[in-house]
């Protein structure tokens, strides 16, 4: 089995916020999570640089459009590292492979006879590189960018997108999961059941871009040259390797709602002509709003997550982002929320409960519990089911869901250390074995939370399981169950794993 997961690629107009960041968590915790499954999996994210306004800024900027692109990229690809992604790859539309694939792509559909010339005339969002009707602007303004469109006349290559109306309509019927959540599939079978009209594959005059193989003049509008990116990357990733036959099948687009009509319609009736499956899955998200409104370089409300990291560390904004908006909706976010939760769920939940575990350990049991699982264990209750139901959480993309899930079990074993009181045990010499199953099945909880929350918070699931004295690469999906934790040795009072911090708004 295979699992292919990607982010939209994102435009280097400006530099990376927060709203980047979260579909590069998502990805980033779906691939984890499939790895800890022993599926053999694949992360794409990367950039599209040969947008319009990319060439805008650089132009403003006294800058050629590849030599701004190539100062300002490595801000991007500090993000996942920073945010411990685990990308496979990070894809730059400038690169060799990607063009010369373009270029196929775009011969393969103009060979099947879906391509031709016209004259276009119509109004032009720079902001979100698109086409748009009068009916769907607000005032006369992009209702995303608060922009005017330009007006925008050129002669053109289409691409015969209505021919393809009757096949998207039999794919949708066929795949009632092809697109996620359900009511993201009515939209996009509502769009397509409306009637499909052809679209411009091509910008005339603009020397920035990959060139159409049979007019050098134009180049390939954007939409045609990023979507490819998805397909592209899988020839030549790893060098000498084509991974398009091992992974394409399984590939699942995570995308923002913003782009629903490029992803969902445009680009399956692209492969289609081009001679290409389609896709596995499209999820899409909504949008994270600050202060009710979409997070937008072009609204000037950015939060940049690499301050965010600066004061509260990666995992910390992985949690949030997970725990903060359920995965597929709209959601108010605040950095006032991003510190609560911290305090409250990471600080007092999560790392007091661990610090309590093993400091009376070291303390009532000289570090040592050498009793293991026992079968009418509260803790075993606690955790039955839970491997196969996050599971099915996933494969859902319920990652908010999940994530509460692993959190019932964290208050869980919080009220059995009240209910049980230790250090009540350890003052009666009688109780000795009750306080050894006691703290063996709260330190069993814990390690099958840090394997749980592996692919949310890598490095609090590691430095847990080492607390524990367990090796913090065992973290396969199969140990997510009662009783695997070997007899405990040598344990000493884990550090605290989130320490206090006293303002949020220097992060803002």
């Amino acid at each position: 089995m295979s699992y292919y997961v990607t982010t939209p690629i994102y435009y280097v107009n400006s530099t990376p916020h927060i709203g980047h960041a979260y579909t590069t968590i998502a990805a980033d915790i779906l691939a984890r999570h499939f790895r800890q499954r022993g599926e053999e999996t694949f992360f794409l994210t990367g950039v599209d640089e040969h947008a319009s306004k990319v060439a805008r800024v650089a132009a403003e900027q006294g800058l050629a459009p590849k030599e701004y692109a190539d100062r300002i990229v490595s801000s991007w690809q500090e993000v996942p590292r920073r945010l411990d992604a685990t990308n496979d790859f990070f894809i730059r539309t400038t690169d060799d492979g990607h063009k010369a694939f373009v270029q196929d792509f775009l011969q393969r559909m103009y060979d099947a006879g879906d391509v031709y010339q016209d004259t276009y005339a119509g109004l032009y969002c720079v902001g979100c590189e698109e086409f748009k009707s009068e009916a769907e602007l607000v005032d006369g303004k992009c209702p995303l960018h608060d922009i005017e469109p330009e007006w925008i006349e050129e002669k053109n290559w289409f691409f015969r997108l209505s021919a393809y109306q009757e096949r998207l309509l039999a794919l949708y019927d066929e795949r009632r999961e092809f697109v996620l959540p359900g009511f993201r599939y009515n939209e996009a079978r509502s769009f397509i059941a409306g009637g499909l009209q052809d679209f411009s594959i091509s910008r005339a005059g603009q020397p920035w871009g990959v060139s159409i193989p049979w007019d050098p003049n134009q180049v390939a509008y954007v939409w045609a040259d990023a979507l490819v990116n998805y397909l592209s990357a899988l020839t030549y990733a790893r060098p000498g390797e084509d991974l398009r036959e091992r992974f394409w099948p399984s590939a699942r687009h995570l995308i923002g709602k913003d782009i629903i009509r490029f992803h969902c319609v445009y680009w399956p009736a692209m492969l289609l002509s081009a001679g290409y499956d389609v896709p596995h899955q499209v999820f899409v998200h909504g949008f994270l709003l600050l202060d009710e409104r979409k997070i937008s370089k072009s609204l000037g409300n950015v939060v940049d997550p690499l301050d965010l990291i600066d004061l509260y560390g990666a995992d910390a904004v992985r949690f949030w982002s997970a725990r903060a908006v359920s995965f597929g909706q709209d959601g108010s976010v605040s950095i006032e929320s991003l510190h609560e939760r911290y305090e409250r769920e990471l600080a007092n939940d999560l790392g007091n409960l661990v610090s309590r575990t093993t400091a009376m350990i070291s303390r009532f049991l000289a570090g040592d519990v050498l009793v293991g699982a026992t079968d009418g264990s509260p803790i075993r209750a606690l955790v039955d089911g839970l491997g196969g139901d996050l599971a099915a959480r996933f494969d859902q993309y319920d990652l908010t869901g999940a994530l509460e899930r692993i959190w019932e079990v964290v208050r869980g074993l919080n009220r059995h250390v009240e209910t049980r009181a230790p250090w009540k045990l350890a003052d009666d010499v009688g109780r000795r074995d009750e306080l050894e199953r006691t703290l063996y099945d709260l330190a069993d909880g814990i390690r099958v939370v840090a394997v749980a929350l592996a692919s949310y918070l890598p490095q609090t699931s590691a430095r847990i399981l080492e607390a524990l004295n367990c090796d913090p690469r065992d973290i396969e999906w199969e140990r997510v169950a009662y009783g695997l934790t070997p007899a405990l040795t040598g344990i000493a009072p884990a550090s605290p794993l989130f320490p206090r911090i006293d303002a949020p708004t220097t992060a803002a």
